[in-house]
């Protein structure tokens, strides 16, 4: 069974194009290849192996070097039918990491190995003939990622002069918006005022709403992102240097930059700041012929440098006193090169390894009830069929969605967070519309859905993604090519696709990181607050504090794009009644409730109980279990001192195990307020020391 896996990224109804302030091009009116299907990548076959033979796989792989690519796996039978198909190489899907290797093993992504033969084999051939062995579990095509887009299709940028412009138009006005980003008049979709896209049709009505945002007005004062919070953006690869978003991307300080070695042991060389799954490098690339600029505009929506003078405004960035949320660039696509299934999962679960909590993946299969003849076959119908079809997809998330995080954080587990897809269809794209996931429609600056939006099963929440569509009357000319934003999101991208660094896209993947980012701010102030949910706890709290929007879904809006291509003159009508009854989701995403709820709700985190082993030891940043713990000082008291030492070193307590015991301690603030905590001291322990 053939199926279809998009990036859902950029504008991808109409031109699949963003949008500009300075010169709108004509509508294009090229469509994204329906045709084109998820093709296997030759030569190549996902397998995941039962369990009882773990043990003679592990020898293959000791028996290379770093575990890399054996040419037997040791299994006779697997070796039979693969001497068939001409030499052969067979690696593990997930390299080792010691840190991790026991809750993978748990997870049984240990068992997932990639079989690489003699390409004149069909994928389905072998396919067909490892599925009939009974070691083995699944065999499965690695398919190959297509996007929904033309990847020639850049954001078209924001020019200088349009830069200029509009810099003396709101330099003046930013002030009232809380901070002093020369552009975040124009962002509507972080704050709206609803003077943007007033009277832009002849007949004259109004297409923005007072709060049609995700509501950071009143969440940036209670927090504006905190840096232990990091957010994996699984897309383009994210401009590093660019001066609204370097101060906010992850770094790994066990990595060396450029290294060919991997100096941290965790499976992946050099991925300091993520890791590029296309060429399997640490090198984060963005400047392809072919890039978009994709990764880079998420990124800024999330997490771009707040009140620097300059640029764009973020959700959770922060400020130059204040550090915002980290960005993780796993890196999934580069220019003209797509993706496949193995290294998304890859990606997905390095981010859960690496500390990452909230997963931003703007792509996903076509809805399933998308146009077959725009969009050739569709998606998956269901969530059954999905985890059939493409188990080791969802085994990676939920592996990230169970081991994100930590019991001793603010979230155990982790948020993923999918675009609901493009294709105007009634129900939404796998995996985000897995129960799960967090799928995401996308909305316009009045609170109706985005006329390309997805919507209905499997949608769970609203974000602004703007709408050219809507707001774009394409039979008019003059100062429409010059109008406003035309609805669609203002945000970052790389330099060599925009001279100013700032442009425009739209689509729900423009919704996605909005989602996404509202989740990081929540998160950041629920570590601010030392307060502490379990993953299910924080994904229902975000989908209970939305804004309501069914009750706006009456009467019509005008939907443009086949009208014009077909060479009518006027526009026809979407009836928002289709939308109703919580189609779009749950409500509009909204960071204020959010914030509000934090307060409310979750656990006291408290300092942990530590596992350390025999004369071995583990640190801890006591700060992180009081609240306003980094003004305080500390000092620990071990009940039995044979058993265990502490000391302080600035803000970190180390403690060692000196014999094999129990013993209980206490840390105590310069505000007097006192935990205890259990210290374990064994002859082994995990990688880290912690259970």
């Amino acid at each position: 069974m053939k199926r279809s896996i998009y990036g859902i990224c950029t504008a991808a109804l109409l031109a699949l194009g963003a949008c500009t302030t300075d010169e709108l091009p004509a509508p294009d009116k090229t469509q994204p290849d329906g045709t084109e299907q998820t093709k296997p990548v030759s030569g190549e076959v996902l397998v995941k192996f039962k369990s009882y033979v773990s043990d003679i796989l592990d020898q293959t792989a000791a028996r290379t070097r770093s575990g890399g690519p054996a040419t037997r796996s040791g299994i006779l039978s697997v070796d039979e039918v693969l001497d068939l198909v001409g030499g052969y190489e067979i690696e593990r899907v997930f390299p080792v990491d010691p840190r991790t290797e026991a809750r993978t093993r748990e997870a049984g992504l240990n068992l997932w190995y990639v079989v690489r033969f003699d390409k004149e084999y069909t994928v389905e051939e072998v396919v067909e003939r490892l599925s009939q062995l009974g070691e083995v579990q699944y065999a499965n095509p690695n398919r190959t990622i297509k996007r929904a887009y033309n990847p020639q299709k850049k954001a078209v940028p924001l020019t200088r002069e349009r830069l200029s412009a509009l810099t003396r138009q709101t330099r003046a006005a930013a002030a009232e918006y809380g901070f002093n980003d020369a552009l975040l008049p124009q962002q509507w979709h972080l704050v709206n005022r609803g003077t943007m896209f007033t009277g832009t049709e002849a007949c004259g009505e109004t297409k923005s709403v007072v709060g049609a945002d995700v509501q950071c007005e009143e969440a940036w004062k209670l927090s504006t992102g905190d840096p232990s919070i990091i957010v994996a953006v699984l897309d383009e690869g994210v401009c590093l240097t660019h001066p609204d978003l370097q101060a906010n991307i992850w770094t790994n300080e066990d990595e060396v930059d450029g290294s060919r070695e991997d100096n941290d042991g965790n499976g992946y060389a050099g991925d300091v700041h993520g890791y590029n799954f296309v060429t399997d490098t640490g090198v984060i690339s963005w400047d392809d012929i072919s890039d978009t600029g994709h990764g880079t505009h998420v990124a800024g929506v999330i997490a771009a440098q707040n009140d620097n003078g300059e640029g764009i405004s973020s959700i959770a960035g922060g400020t130059s006193s204040q550090p915002g949320v980290k960005i993780m660039s796993c890196q999934i696509f580069s220019g003209d090169k797509g993706g496949n299934s193995m290294t998304s999962v890859k990606a997905i679960k390095y981010a859960a390894d690496n500390g990452a909590v909230v997963l931003q993946c703007s792509w996903g299969y076509v809805s399933g009830t998308a146009n077959s003849y725009e969009w050739g076959t569709p998606g998956y119908a269901t969530e059954e069929e999905w985890e059939t079809m493409d188990p080791l997809q969802k085994e990676a998330l939920d592996y990230f969605i169970h081991n994100a995080g930590s019991p001793n954080g603010p979230i155990e587990g982790g948020i993923a967070v999918f675009a609901s897809g493009n294709e105007y269809a009634n129900s939404a794209g796998f995996p985000g519309a897995a129960e799960m996931c967090v799928s995401v429609s996308a909305t316009a600056a009045d609170f109706t859905p985005a006329t390309y939006t997805n919507y209905g099963p499997g949608t769970k929440i609203a974000a602004p993604g703007g709408d050219r569509d809507y707001y774009w009357d394409y039979w008019t000319e003059g100062d429409n090519a010059t109008r406003g934003e035309t609805g669609c999101v203002l945000s970052t991208l790389p330099f060599n696709v925009s001279e100013t660094g700032y442009g425009y896209m739209e689509g729900t993947s423009m919704a996605c990181p909005h989602v996404s980012g509202v989740a990081a701010l929540g998160l950041s102030y629920a570590a601010q607050l030392r307060r502490h949910f379990t993953a299910d706890e924080f994904k229902a709290l975000l989908y209970e504090t939305t804004t309501p929007i069914d009750d706006r879904m009456k009467g019509s809006k005008l939907y443009y794009r086949y009208a014009y291509e077909m060479g009518l003159t006027h526009p026809t009508h979407l009836l928002l009644s289709d939308y109703a009854g919580n189609r779009m989701g749950a409500g509009q995403v909204n960071a204020a409730r959010l914030l509000d709820a934090i307060g409310q709700n979750g656990r006291q985190m408290t300092f942990p109980n530590l596992y350390i082993p025999l004369e071995g030891e583990v640190t801890a940043i006591p700060a992180n279990y009081f609240l306003g713990g980094e003004t305080l000082s500390y000092t620990v008291k071990i009940d039995d001192e044979s058993v265990a030492s502490a000391s302080m070193d600035g803000s970190r307590l180390t403690v060692r195990g000196l014999k094999s015991g129990v013993t209980k301690a206490s840390i105590t603030a310069s505000n007097n307020e006192t935990q205890t905590f259990n210290i374990t001291v064994r002859k082994s322990a995990s990688g880290d020391g912690w259970l």
